[in-house]
């Protein structure tokens, strides 16, 4: 048996293939289907079957890609109510894939309709548990994202009592030794204390993670809901999306109109994914800066500024990275939404001033200073004691908030998130000077 973990950084998304006697089985896969193919290419095997936890909210799916190409068949709880041929898995229905056996475990908790998948070896020992969105190593997943989304709506309140059912009915009974392969690790939005590692067991969980060590429900409850992160726009578009099932990545990125010297509307939303100091010397009237860098969250940012309805213009150096931006919109499902072109340097007329920092070092009463970061994360301190907080997501519907007797100045907690709030800022209070603290807000910490 051979088991890949695939890990997108950007998402915080780990998927997984497994390979037993040439036949191979993914769970939870990614939009580019290109790595499993490879894998399987690798260990001279078949893709035979696909397990999904859940419609995810947080990335599209490539399984009715897998299936339409590979011909092979889709594992899911009924619950979820697909628009697609799938084989349904309620709690202990069992699967073979060459020498191991898959058995579904119902685990509702982050959604109502979510299966884990135990892998159990050859000699019929517990391997590893596939955990979705349910258990995480260190956390488990929020219970606050189907309210609204999905075929089955259910309050957080009910999703929560469900995950203490989940975590002391179900995982608490697994062998000690068996892995724990969760979907996310570190810097999700789909959970909110997760450890730096990528994998656990649930001998490990049992003793570190707090989900285990609640026995009182009510307590659980109440505790699981403090404190959760925000919820990006995307959210709720990519769990219908993966209901039906995404058309293949090829078709979405060539589905994208392209154009050389786009004329862009005033009124229009440009998403300009050039990096922060090509930005600064020049951009479109109006462009709204999110970095599109190889370690950037570039897919969460868009997903949590623009909405799934809305249209917007998608403009970079060059081809190359234009391409790239549209692949990573494509991943959470905004490729419909993306008029596309290469930005002109004839309209690139707008550039930022820059911030005097020894004036706002010696004067910060001079200024209106705006705090992005996340409201969890201000509670663990202000840099600034005078400073506002409206969070990146909501900048666009709460900018009135932002008083113009003062020059503003925009903060996150490393320089990233400030670059596309001082943007947004900048676009819509045109008579008020805009500055980003960027890099340097780390002399303030």
């Amino acid at each position: 048996m051979n088991i890949q973990h695939f890990y997108d950084d950007a998402l915080a998304q780990g998927s997984f293939a497994i390979e037993s006697n040439g036949e191979v089985a993914l769970v939870d896969p990614s939009r580019d289907i290109n790595p499993y193919v490879d894998f399987a290419k690798k260990h001279n095997a078949k893709i035979v079957a696909v397990f999904e936890t859940h419609p995810h909210a947080d990335f599209i799916s490539s399984h009715l890609e897998l299936k339409e190409k590979l011909g092979l068949d889709i594992y899911i709880n009924e619950k979820v109510g697909v628009s697609y041929d799938f084989k349904n898995m309620n709690h202990g229905d069992e699967v073979k894939v060459g020498n191991v056996t898959f058995r579904a475990l119902f685990t509702p908790g982050h959604s109502p309709d979510h299966n884990s998948y135990l892998l159990i070896d050859e000699d019929g020992k517990q391997h590893g548990v596939f955990t979705g969105d349910s258990l995480f190593v260190g956390d488990v997943g929020r219970p606050d994202l189907r309210e609204g989304a999905g075929n089955i709506q259910v309050s957080k309140k009910e999703l929560a009592g469900m995950m203490f059912d989940t975590i002391n009915d179900v995982f608490s009974n697994l062998d000690d030794n068996t892995v724990v392969y969760p979907a996310h690790g570190p810097g999700s939005l789909c959970g909110k204390n997760m450890s730096s590692d990528l994998t656990s067991t649930i001998a490990k969980e049992k003793s570190d993670n707090w989900a285990f060590h609640i026995k009182d429900k009510g307590e659980f409850v109440e505790a699981f809901l403090d404190g959760q992160k925000f919820i990006p726009k995307y959210f709720p578009n990519s769990v219908e999306v993966n209901r039906k099932g995404a058309q293949t990545l090829d078709e979405a990125v060539k589905s994208v109109n392209r154009e050389k010297g786009i004329e862009i509307p005033a009124d229009a939303i440009v998403i300009d994914a050039r990096d922060g100091e090509a930005f600064r010397n020049g951009h479109v009237k109006g462009a709204i800066n999110i970095q599109n860098g190889e370690k950037d969250k570039f897919e969460t940012w868009l997903g949590s500024i623009v909405g799934p309805n809305e249209k917007f213009y998608l403009i970079g150096e060059d081809e190359k990275q234009l391409d790239f931006a549209i692949y990573r919109a494509a991943k959470i499902g905004y490729e419909t939404n993306i008029i596309s072109g290469v930005v002109d340097p004839q309209n690139a007329t707008e550039r930022e001033s820059d911030l005097n920092l020894d004036d706002f070092k010696s004067n910060p009463d001079k200024y209106t200073i705006i705090d992005i970061r996340n409201a969890s994360e201000v509670e663990g301190g202000k840099f600034f004691d005078n400073a506002i907080n409206i969070p990146l997501p909501d900048l666009r519907d709460k900018f009135s908030e932002v008083p113009n007797d003062k020059p503003v100045v925009v903060h996150c907690a490393g320089g990233y998130r400030s670059a596309a709030g001082a943007s947004i800022l900048s676009k819509l209070k045109e008579n008020t000077e805009v500055y980003d603290l960027s890099e340097a807000v780390k002399e303030f910490q």
